[in-house]
């Protein structure tokens, strides 16, 4: 018999945090799902980790590796028609995480969900401020746009058959695929109950990385998009500006005052440099690109509900 869902789980050197996600998963009301862990060539324990956990294992050599092509692997492999997708370095805040994100699928013209994204202590003040802009407290469903975010998220497998995540993009294979779905006409449901804490370790370099590979794949989502020397500037210092005068609310405005500059600044310059870079994503670029062998601490607390979280051990 089907579960009532798969879970397809991406990671690279992930033993600090699979442990968390695979603890959250097990403890969740919705019990009969299968997990499928899609392994890119990891050297620490990440997979013996998994395998302890029951979670099936899908492995995939680094030089093969782009985040489509990840998921289309874990896509494969997947027995249920409802497919969650998680990145390894989240863990769910509450025992109806699964539930939620499953909800909406009721109606047959939801294609994706995605849930509520927090950070933990450690993380970027900046990283922060994005997470509360991208991801609300207010639930949407439907939502008039195609914006979704793969490290919490599900979708229809049967539509994934009809349309794969695309292996090219260094980046963004979420937004591309939300888009086509959202041109065949279905719909997208975001809902703050399904909070997760999303552990970014990063160094500046790695920001840097990110978003120049996000641009490199937002040009080619939208080949007509720009994002000029003008832009860099005026959105560095109107975020900049955003982010310390909420440092400054909160009492931390000359503790942020530095890292919020050099992350606004990591973000759009990398930016720039993704829309103005071209060619082929070759194996130099993704070693680059993904393997910065970086991890953070999964310390944070978020906003309540009238459920009760899972505790940590």
């Amino acid at each position: 018999m089907k579960p009532v869902c798969s879970i397809v789980i991406r990671a690279f050197n992930e033993e600090k945090h699979i442990g968390r996600l695979l603890n959250g998963i097990a403890r969740q009301t919705v019990k009969d799902v299968q997990v499928i862990l899609v392994d890119s060539g990891s050297t620490d324990r990440t997979v013996e980790i998994a395998r302890s956990h029951g979670a099936e294992v899908v492995s995939i050599s680094p030089e093969e590796f782009t985040f489509g092509r990840s998921l289309n692997a874990g896509m494969r492999q997947a027995k249920a028609e409802l497919v969650l997708i998680a990145s390894a370095h989240v863990y769910p805040v509450y025992p109806d995480w699964i539930e939620r994100m499953l909800e909406p699928f009721g109606d047959e013209k939801i294609a994706l969900t995605y849930g509520k994204q927090r950070g933990v202590a450690a993380s970027q003040f900046s990283e922060q401020q994005l997470f509360t802009h991208w991801y609300p407290d207010q639930s949407q469903s439907p939502q008039d746009h195609p914006f979704c975010n793969n490290a919490n998220a599900a979708i229809r497998r049967r539509l994934w058959e009809e349309h794969a995540y695309d292996e090219n993009l260094p980046g963004l294979e979420d937004l591309e695929w939300a888009k086509w779905a959202f041109e065949q006409g279905y719909r997208i449901a975001y809902l703050a109950e399904a909070e997760i804490i999303h552990v970014h370790g990063e160094s500046w370099q790695g920001i840097h990385k990110r978003y120049m590979r996000e641009g490199m794949a937002f040009k080619q989502i939208y080949p007509h998009a720009s994002f000029s020397l003008a832009d860099l500037w005026s959105l560095f210092l109107k975020n900049s500006f955003s982010d310390l005068n909420q440092a400054a609310r909160q009492r931390v405005f000359f503790r942020q005052f530095v890292n919020v500059l050099r992350f606004r600044w990591m973000q759009f310059h990398g930016t720039y440099i993704g829309y103005k870079r071209s060619g082929p994503l070759t194996w130099q670029l993704k070693q680059s690109f993904y393997y910065p062998r970086e991890n953070g601490k999964p310390n944070g607390q978020s906003s309540r509900r009238d459920v009760k979280p899972i505790t940590y051990d």
